[in-house]
């Protein structure tokens, strides 16, 4: 062997272990400015929040909330009266609206409107419109929306016609449509807020609720689109993606650190108006939304939620068949 052969390979060993030396400490060093991005990120978003931009001074003298009367709707009435906003109540029974109504007009001293609507039905809006006209709106609150009874496979849905008629205006027409009557006043004045509920089923495809979680997934992608077309003229649209919240929706009544109450899931999202244009919402919701979409393969939460559905679906079946 030539003894320049030998000196030639410690020279290119030393130049690779050099190599791998910078790239090890480049990664280490853009992982750690990544890491301090979102502590810093989280910190804004979480302890400092941005509460103070949700005022009627700041946007405008009216709130208008869909699906009003009860949950995570009437949870966001009560809290925009608390703010100072005269509030729009909008929902399908008038019985129910004048409960909430007189409630939050003795508590909180604001004005407060009532529109029945069944966001099922097409032919509402024009009625809506009208109830709109000449209403100064700093912030709109798409919330209606209506879930599945049970888990169930999409061809063995009860009334399966109806069903998906029945969602698709609930869940996506009701929010293209409100949002059509309330967004150009807002540019003309070059501020507003609309919230849009979606859910965190709307993150990725949830097997027995596929319907449900298509609609919510195309409230975020329209909430995140549109917000990016009207940023710029000082318009917020934000997607709200919660998980489990307090309310007959989910059927849950106990409150627990992952499941608040609606009151308790509001006030916190508020924080965060502003600052994501997509949002959990809450900061243990945030954590599993990161844990679901970033270290969870899709296949193997789809088999999760598909085993956790089948199990829902059976206590449901066998239920309702013992009477």
């Amino acid at each position: 062997m030539h003894p320049g052969w030998h000196s030639d390979a410690v020279v290119m060993q030393l130049m690779m272990q050099e190599l791998l030396y910078w790239i090890g400490a480049l990664t280490v060093a853009w992982l750690s400015v990544c890491t301090l991005r979102h502590l810093l990120i989280g910190l804004r978003v979480w302890i400092l929040g941005n509460g103070n931009l949700i005022t009627a001074s700041k946007l405008g003298k009216w709130a208008v909330v869909t699906g009003a009367t009860d949950g995570i709707g009437k949870a966001y009435a009560e809290e925009l009266a608390r703010r100072g906003f005269a509030i729009v109540l909008i929902s399908r029974t008038q019985e129910k609206l004048d409960e909430v109504s007189k409630a939050i007009e003795s508590k909180y001293n604001v004005a407060t409107k009532t529109i029945a609507a069944d966001f099922g039905s097409l032919d509402i809006y024009p009625k809506i419109e009208s109830g709109l006209a000449g209403l100064e709106i700093g912030i709109l609150v798409n919330n209606v929306g209506v879930s599945y009874s049970y888990p169930e496979f999409f061809l063995q849905v009860p009334n399966l016609d109806a069903f998906i008629n029945s969602m698709v205006n609930i869940n996506i027409t009701s929010v293209c449509q409100m949002t059509r009557l309330v967004l150009p006043r807002m540019v003309d004045r070059s501020k507003g807020v609309i919230l849009n509920i979606a859910s965190a089923s709307g993150m990725y495809p949830v097997p027995l609720l596929s319907l449900y979680s298509s609609t919510k997934a195309f409230v975020d992608f329209f909430s995140r689109g549109l917000d990016a077309e009207y940023k710029s003229k000082g318009i917020i649209i934000q997607s709200v993606l919660p998980f489990f919240v307090t309310t007959k929706l989910s059927k849950i009544r106990r409150a627990t650190l992952d499941t608040p109450t609606p009151e308790r899931y509001v006030a916190a999202e508020l924080n965060t108006v502003g600052l994501q244009s997509q949002t959990n919402g809450y900061l243990p919701h945030a954590i599993m939304g990161w844990v679901t979409t970033a270290l969870l393969p899709t296949t193997l939460l789809n088999k999760y939620i598909m085993s956790l559905h089948l199990s829902q679906r059976a206590r449901y079946l066998k239920k309702k068949k013992q009477g």
